[in-house]
Order: structure tokens, then C-alpha cells, then sequence
């Protein structure tokens, strides 16, 4: 059973093309989603959330994205960090609580973690984080950050300026010293919002973690990380499972004229279909794996993080296919921007960019079968 109802979804669903023809903010969807609980969906029911576990969350996170790709990646953020707080708190850092805590009364958090021109992501930050009596005052330049007109708090992270080590830490969007711009006009992910934040000396006393850089068995590293790819791949695994779903209902109504039937019976277009299920097939199947390994604390030693990158990877990459396939099956008309399937093959590119790229994921696979690379 789901835990967002069909409505919620039909009329998130509903609204997707609005959001995405005016490159707007889905306040109504955030709307629906604190309503029904969903913020607090992640969060142990000891701590008066909804009770779902890593599996569970991402299959909700693919109804969602079916309905809506944007409204379900821009959520997903604030997921992944409920799901750091879980890892933090089963690890024995209280730190983790008031994360589970807030999210259940409705704040809404944001991840503030890439920066421009910044390869390392996770692992190495350029933002200065200065420490101070209370603290750390962050200044640096985070971009990608979804949610941009309505977080509440934002996960981020920069570079001890004494140390070097990396400093992870909650910021309240209240704050002095974050500046938002209005910078999101992209092809897809539209209703993300994902506008760049500027951090000048912006102060946090809610530290989360202070590590060395670098990948890392951190509880915060590493539950950042296991979290954003398993919840990634889960939320772009509903777009190629509803560009399916759009092509098979498109297609038993078009006609050809050569051969006078439906496109549902030309070999061809059913090949492509079925081409584009077969890819889609073995996603779920890796999602749900791995997620029940982090749920279960089973021990995957140097595999986990190729392993993670891989699921994300494997999930974008098949999506990708799955919606060109589709497109191919219902020809011209979904040129338009009207048709359903443009939108979503603007939505699954942004797959693209997201870490972990496949440059990290061959390298790191690399390094586990060859080992290091020698003189």
C-alpha cells in the first residue's frame, strides 16, 4: 500500500505541465505533500514519523516521479537528509534527532552541497567554513539547490580554513548572509527551483560532522551518499516507467495508414516497447537490493560506494533509453510541448549531471577489479 494516495498523485500529476510551462515553484504540491504527512514520511515512528525504511521511501519516491519529476526530485533532497538523520541516530549520533524531529513538524530541508566547478561534490568542498565561538560562518557558492523559494533549513558543507578538514552542517534559511538568486531557467526539472545560494559568513551552530575529505565511512559522508543514490535512482526510475506507460496507451490508438491497424500491432513500434521494458526491468529489482543492505547494516566493505554509484548510474542511464524508445514508438507528436513524453525526456536528462557521473562510477569500478593504476 502506498503511502501517498492516488489523489495526492493524480493531482500532482495534473499540474505537472503548469509548473513546467512557467518555470514556477509547485507550491501546491508541497502543499499536498506536508498535508498528507509525506515530510515525515522517512522518519521513525519513535520519533512520530511515518515509518518507512530506505526500500520503502524510494518506492514511494517513484510513484511520485511518475506523476510529477520535478516536484519528486525537488522533495527527494529533503528526503536524503532525513534519511542522513536515520543513519546518524543508528549510529549513536544524537545530532541526527532534532533533523527527524523538525522534519516531522514540517520543515522543509534543503541540500546544499555542489558547488560550481567543483568535481570532488561530497568530498572536498571550496566553500570557507571559518570556525568561530559559536561555530562555523560559511561563505561560498552552492548550486543546484532545489527548493530554493520555500526550504526551511539546508544541509551543507565547506572546508575548515585551519584544518582543512570537511565541516557539515544545518543552516537556517533565516539566517543573515544567504542570498538566493533567481537563476533556475533550464531545460528540464523545471519546478525544482534549484536556484544558486550564496553563503557570505553565513553562521551555524548545528554542526553535523567534522571529517577528513574524501570518501569516507563518516556516518553523515556516507549517509549522505548512500541515501542520494538510492533515492535518485529510485525517483528517475519512474520516468522511464511512465514514458512506458504513456507510449502503450499512445500507441494502441495510432493509426497507420500503410497498414491499416493500430501501431500497438506493428512489430516494429511493439519491439521498441518491449525494448524499453526489458532495460526498466532490472532497475527496481537493484534498487530494492541495495536498499535493503543499508537497511540491514549488511557488510559490503570497498563495494558499497561503487555499488551506490552504480544503482544511480544504472537507473538514469536505462531511463534515458527507455524514454528515447518511446519517443521513437509514438513519432512526431511528441515534438510537442504539450505531449507528455517532451516533458519527460527534458526531465530524465538532467540524470546526466547528477553525481555520481559515469567517469566516477568506471573509475571507482576500475579500482575495485584492477586496483590502483600502476607506474
Amino acid at each position: 500500500m502506498s503511502f501517498l494516495s492516488n489523489d495526492v498523485l493524480t493531482a500532482i500529476h495534473d499540474r505537472a505541465p503548469h509548473y513546467d510551462a512557467n518555470n514556477a515553484w509547485p507550491k501546491e504540491d508541497f502543499e499536498a505533500l506536508k498535508e498528507c504527512g509525506y515530510l515525515g514520511a522517512f522518519v521513525p515512528r519513535e520519533y512520530g514519523g511515518g515509518g518507512l525504511n530506505l526500500e520503502e521511501i524510494a518506492a514511494e519516491q517513484t510513484l511520485l516521479a511518475k506523476a510529477s519529476p520535478s516536484t519528486a526530485l525537488a522533495v527527494n533532497m529533503h528526503q536524503i537528509i532525513v534519511g542522513v538523520a536515520r543513519h546518524m541516530v543508528r549510529e549513536g549520533l544524537d545530532q541526527g534527532r532534532k533533523i527527524l524531529e523538525d522534519a516531522v513538524a514540517g520543515e522543509l530541508f534543503a541540500f546544499g552541497i555542489s558547488e560550481p566547478g567543483n568535481d570532488l561534490v561530497l568530498f572536498g568542498s571550496i566553500t570557507q567554513a571559518t570556525p568561530n565561538a559559536e561555530g562555523y560562518s560559511f561563505t561560498g557558492t552552492k548550486v543546484f539547490t532545489s527548493m530554493a523559494p520555500a526550504w526551511t533549513r539546508m544541509l551543507t558543507f565547506g572546508r575548515d580554513t585551519d584544518t582543512g578538514k570537511s565541516v557539515f552542517a544545518i543552516i537556517l534559511r533565516e539566517t543573515p548572509g544567504i542570498m538566493i538568486k533567481d537563476d533556475w531557467d533550464t531545460i528540464g526539472m523545471r519546478g525544482t527551483q534549484s536556484n544558486t545560494t550564496v553563503l557570505d559568513n553565513a553562521q551555524s551552530d548545528w554542526i553535523l560532522t567534522i571529517t577528513d575529505p574524501g570518501p569516507s565511512t563518516d556516518p553523515v559522508v556516507f549517509g549522505i551518499f548512500a541515501n542520494f543514490e538510492v533515492l535518485l535512482a529510485a525517483t528517475y526510475m519512474g520516468i522511464g516507467l511512465r514514458a512506458i506507460e504513456v507510449a502503450a496507451e499512445h500507441v494502441k490508438t495510432r493509426k497507420s495508414v500503410k497498414n491499416q491497424s493500430v501501431y500497438a500491432n506493428d512489430p516494429d513500434i511493439r519491439w521498441r516497447i518491449a525494448d524499453a521494458a526489458i532495460r526498466m526491468d532490472g532497475v527496481g529489482p537493484q534498487i530494492r537490493e541495495l536498499a535493503r543492505s543499508f537497511d540491514n547494516k549488511d557488510e559490503l566493505g570497498a563495494l558499497w560506494m561503487p555499488r551506490l554509484s552504480a544503482v544511480k548510474n544504472a537507473s538514469a542511464e536505462a531511463s534515458l533509453h527507455a524514454v528515447d524508445q518511446c519517443i521513437r514508438a509514438c513519432g512526431g507528436s511528441s515534438y510537442y510541448t504539450k505531449n507528455e513524453l517532451s516533458r519527460l525526456y527534458r526531465d530524465v536528462l538532467a540524470g546526466l549531471f547528477q553525481p555520481s557521473d559515469q567517469e566516477s562510477l568506471h573509475g571507482a569500478w576500475a579500482g575495485i577489479v584492477l586496483g590502483p593504476t600502476g607506474d
